[in-house]
């Protein structure tokens, strides 16, 4: 065999499995840039979701909050379920019901620096977020005091501030 012959022969060779070579390593490569593509859309898509559901849970937030504005704010709050209207000589704190109360304190006027009677002590405000309110300093609780919520120091009922006619 000449020289030629053997260079075609080589040259044929070369080409019948090269260019499988060339393919499959293309192939592979496409099926990288596939896999890198929805790997792409899924953090996109999560991106998205969460941005959604952030966005969701700030609308959430707003709607479910105490407004001066929205008269019927309480409705539909589970605190509120035994809620029936006011009632002459009782207070209502909400998630603790109606609550007796002695006729010196009916629609009295509560001021910072005062103190809250011991029997009143224990009807604490359990989500003050709801209201707006910071939560409390460390030895201090928000109270329910008929429509007004107070924010008490727990060992001596002094009152360190108030949010008047919540409700």
């Amino acid at each position: 065999m000449n020289r030629l012959t053997k260079a075609a022969v080589i040259a044929l060779a070369l080409a019948t499995t090269a260019a499988p070579m060339m393919a499959q390593a293309q192939d592979r490569h496409d099926r990288r840039e596939w896999r890198q593509d929805r790997r792409d859309d899924r953090r996109d898509w999560r991106q998205d979701r969460r941005s959604d559901h952030r966005d969701w849970r700030q609308d959430q937030r707003r709607q479910d909050r105490w407004s001066r504005d929205n008269r019927d704010w309480w409705r539909g709050r589970p605190e509120f379920r035994d809620y029936r209207g006011a009632r002459n000589g009782y207070w209502y704190a909400p998630g603790h019901g109606y609550y007796r109360v002695e006729p010196r304190y009916y629609g009295y006027r509560w001021r910072t620096g005062g103190y809250l009677p011991p029997a009143y002590r224990s009807y604490y405000v359990s989500d003050p977020y709801f209201y707006g309110l910071r939560p409390a300093p460390r030895g201090y609780r928000y109270v329910h005091a008929g429509n007004d919520i107070l924010m008490i120091a727990v060992a001596t009922g002094l009152i360190a501030s108030v949010m008047n006619n919540v409700y």
